[in-house]
């Protein structure tokens, strides 16, 4: 689940205007942007949610190989 980020439109469209930028093509930039380059953008908490749920699946993995690895040796000896 991606988050939203936060990105302040008007303070980036006002930076922009101040360097020059026309006003128009400076909040067509912002909306561009917040449409289509930040919808996707992963958050710590989601990068902190995946960590977890795979120190989750490599803990289950292990367990389930040395229970394996158990259950074929104990059927060795």
């Amino acid at each position: 689940m991606m988050a939203q980020l936060s990105f302040d439109t008007l303070a980036f469209v006002k930076r922009l205007a101040a360097a020059g930028m026309d006003a128009r093509h400076a909040e067509a930039l912002a909306e561009a942007l917040t449409v289509h380059a930040f919808t996707d953008v992963a958050t710590k908490a989601d990068l902190k949610e995946l960590e977890l749920r795979l120190t989750m699946r490599v803990g289950a993995m292990i367990a389930t190989s040395t229970a394996l690895t158990v259950a074929i040796l104990g059927t060795l000896f």
